[in-house]
């Protein structure tokens, strides 16, 4: 999740639907692949999946994939969701509003298959029927995008113990617990060549605690924190089930989330950006469909960010 200011109470947010530049593609039935040495420089046979070659071509494909993206009705969700449906994987999408998770399934559906599964994670109750909903729709589960999240902004000395605890549990504590529940269906899916993947929405403000413009986001920034912690010991957890835990750190993205933010700041905002811009969807569904495909198949306990360098300044 990207960083915040302060708002009574923000989650992930709406945002337009976000096409994605064409890139160059390969004649119809065409493979691009590339010779690997036999040998690994210092002994040892090279094996790939694609025994010996890369299959640019297939490389980022995400084709019979099946996705689960958590707020995945707007902001970054949508983006990811988008790109993956894209990159031809069929993706169930979970948000606390029934009536917009339902519409926006039905608008993405032009693009692939695209389904609803409403549900407030942060609540036990719904957190279960979200997972055997799920159950019953799909033996398997190739992909978890544990994305939805909250942010509350006050100042320190009114911060309230209820905003405080909202935005842990739901960043933190039903991210551990829905990635729990959900770790069978993970393990159906996974093998040593191509194991299933879980992606955590992050922050920047979990790696440098923003000062650019003097914002108070306590639990916010310690909650991505956690997140980014969370995901290395997930990481070593489930590798022998074959499931890597990857973590995404963005930085500023068009969403509801950041709106007040980019209306009152973008100027201050880009200027401490090295790269003068906030991110542009593509990007955010980009690195997401790396983790995703079999590109990132062998990536594990990353944390990466995608703030043009905001966060290293």
């Amino acid at each position: 999740m990207e960083p915040t200011l302060p708002t009574p109470c923000a989650v992930t947010g709406d945002s337009p639907p976000c096409t994605f530049p064409s890139q160059g593609t390969l004649p119809h039935g065409s493979r691009a692949t590339i010779p690997l040495a036999n040998q690994r420089q210092h002994g040892g046979p090279v094996t790939t999946h694609d025994h010996n070659t890369i299959n640019v071509g297939t490389l980022f494909d995400l084709t019979g994939k099946i996705a689960l993206v958590t707020g995945g009705s707007r902001g970054i969700g949508r983006m990811i969701t988008e790109g993956f449906l894209q990159a031809g994987a069929t993706v169930y999408i979970s948000s606390r509003k029934a009536e917009v998770c339902d519409q926006v399934a039905a608008e993405l559906s032009a693009i692939g298959p695209c389904h609803s599964l409403p549900a407030d994670i942060a609540q036990d109750d719904d957190r279960a029927r979200l997972v055997a909903a799920l159950g019953e729709r799909t033996d398997r589960l190739d992909i978890l995008v544990n994305n939805a999240g909250a942010a509350w902004g006050a100042d320190y000395a009114d911060f309230p113990e209820s905003g405080f605890r909202k935005v842990l549990e739901l960043n933190v504590t039903a991210l551990f617990f829905l990635t729990r529940d959900l770790t069978g269906l993970l393990a159906q899916a996974a093998s040593p060549d191509d194991p299933a993947r879980v992606i955590n929405i992050g922050s920047m403000d979990g790696i440098k605690v923003p000062t650019v413009l003097r914002t108070a986001t306590f639990p916010y920034s310690a909650s991505k924190a956690a997140v980014h912690h969370m995901t290395k010991a997930l990481a070593l957890e489930l590798a022998p089930r074959h499931i890597t835990v990857n973590a995404v750190a963005p930085g500023f993205f068009e969403s509801k989330m950041t709106q007040q933010s980019l209306e009152r700041y973008r100027d201050d905002i880009e200027r401490h950006c090295p790269l003068h811009r906030i991110g542009r969807p593509e990007e955010m569904a980009g690195v997401a469909i790396y983790l995703a495909s079999r590109a990132g198949a062998y990536t594990n306990g990353a944390v990466i960010p995608v703030d043009g360098g905001t966060s290293v300044t």
